[in-house]
């Protein structure tokens, strides 16, 4: 794997693609407002690489493709910009290493000064018009979201137990393949579902275990799905499986019931921590004032992210120019607060947009044990019986959305996700 003329993968720059188009490495790209004219940079192959590769287009195939009027070898692009100085220049902040040396070499930029100099302008500008999906976007979403369906019907139907996760994660993987699609970030598929972001695959999978996957796929087109379900290794989820799971789908219910244009997605967020909340007391693990309990925070021992995130060509679409840019305003800015702070969006939405509802219910020991010891929010929470419950795991239940003129509406297929649905298949499965 490691040498200079290996296949590495290679995925293009979404803001990239959605202008120009091209899913080809090495090219670069200038928009000249004010000569009112587009530049592809690249290089036509060598019969050297076509004696690899095979055929391939010219760069003048390519520009011609995308609409583009002009093209010039690669290395002329430094000679383009050095004419240029002394206009504006505008260029997006840089997230890949390589990116950063060019801005430097073209430039002459430090590392301080290229984060100085990103393009406010422009990156309010790209969110602005990328924030909002065309009916063809939104047909390449469904397309992806389908894919990712196909992927976790496929994890429901296969798992059980003595199975390894990782097992379950190459059937999840290769559902994807089938449908020329590729993983759009890398699988979650785990029995401990209270860690967020748990990407190791080596647990043996048992009888009683939940199994949560959260996973997406990339159609050809790069835009992206990702849904999460949770479902037991047997054929039936327990009684306390059952108690979170109920809570965590009745909150994500009510929150795709509150969506609509004008609303912000802050208060969406509430209105799912407050549905938290109250299931979280029926079971007699908080108390007092849903909420006041909200106010002060004390759900987020339970609930510690986000409730969801925009997507599009990026399952966590565009953050790469500024999360403070994509989900909120200069009139919203980002909470400091536990829990509130990892909200990715909170801006009101708006026709057009695309996001992920997804809440949870995630039982923490180390942050139980932590609060405890400093009696956070012993007036909401009850930690006596909380101990009972601390080996748990967790739940979570993840859609995509598309925001319409008066509500929303959720994309792709139905995938079973009710307690009697999921059970139902995963008794046809083990029969």
């Amino acid at each position: 794997m490691s040498y200079a003329d290996n296949h590495y993968d290679f995925r293009q720059d979404s803001t990239f693609l959605y202008y120009f188009g091209l899913d080809k490495p090495h090219l670069a790209a200038i928009i000249d407002i004010d000569e009112d004219k587009e530049i592809l940079f690249g290089d036509d192959p060598t019969i050297d690489e076509i004696v690899w590769t095979g055929p391939v287009p010219s760069l003048q195939d390519l520009a011609r493709k995308s609409g583009i009027g002009h093209c010039q070898a690669y290395n002329k692009s430094n000679d383009y910009l050095q004419g240029k100085t002394n206009r504006d220049i505008h260029f997006l902040p840089p997230y890949r290493p390589e990116h950063i040396i060019k801005l430097q070499q073209w430039f002459g930029f430090t590392l301080p000064e290229i984060e100085k100099r990103k393009s406010l302008p422009l990156i309010h500008a790209i969110v602005k018009q990328r924030s909002i999906k065309t009916d063809e976007e939104i047909e390449q979403i469904e397309e992806s979201v389908a894919i990712s369906a196909a992927m976790h019907l496929e994890a429901m139907r296969s798992v059980h137990p003595g199975m390894k996760e990782y097992e379950l994660a190459s059937v999840v993987r290769q559902k994807a393949l089938e449908h020329n699609g590729r993983l759009a970030f890398p699988t979650i598929l785990t029995k401990n579902g209270q860690i967020l972001h748990n990407h190791f695959h080596g647990n043996t999978i048992r009888d009683g275990d939940m199994v949560l996957c959260d996973a997406g796929a990339e159609n050809e087109m790069h835009y992206a799905g990702d849904l999460t379900r949770i479902f037991p290794a047997g054929n039936r989820f327990t009684g306390v499986q059952r108690d979170f799971y109920s809570t965590v789908l009745e909150a994500q219910q009510a929150a795709a019931e509150a969506m609509k244009p004008g609303i912000p997605f802050k208060e969406v967020h509430l209105t799912a921590c407050r549905r938290l909340t109250e299931g979280l007391k029926e079971v007699g693990l908080m108390r007092g004032n849903v909420d006041d309990a909200v106010s002060a925070g004390a759900h987020t021992l339970f609930f510690q992210c986000g409730l969801g995130h925009m997507m599009g060509l990026d399952v966590h679409d565009m953050e790469n120019l500024g999360e403070e840019h994509v989900g909120y305003t200069k009139n919203m800015r980002k909470s400091t607060e536990f829990g509130l702070k990892s909200l990715r969006l909170a801006r009101e939405l708006q026709e057009g947009f695309v996001l992920t509802v997804e809440p949870g219910i995630y039982i923490i020991p180390v942050l139980i044990d932590l609060w405890r010891k400093e009696h956070k929010h012993k007036e909401f929470i009850n930690y006596d019986v909380l101990e009972k419950y601390k080996e748990f795991g967790g739940v979570r239940i993840e859609d995509d959305y598309l925001i319409t003129s008066e509500a929303s509406r959720r994309l792709g297929p139905y995938l079973p996700k009710t307690i009697q649905e999921i059970e139902d298949l995963r008794s046809g499965a083990l029969t």
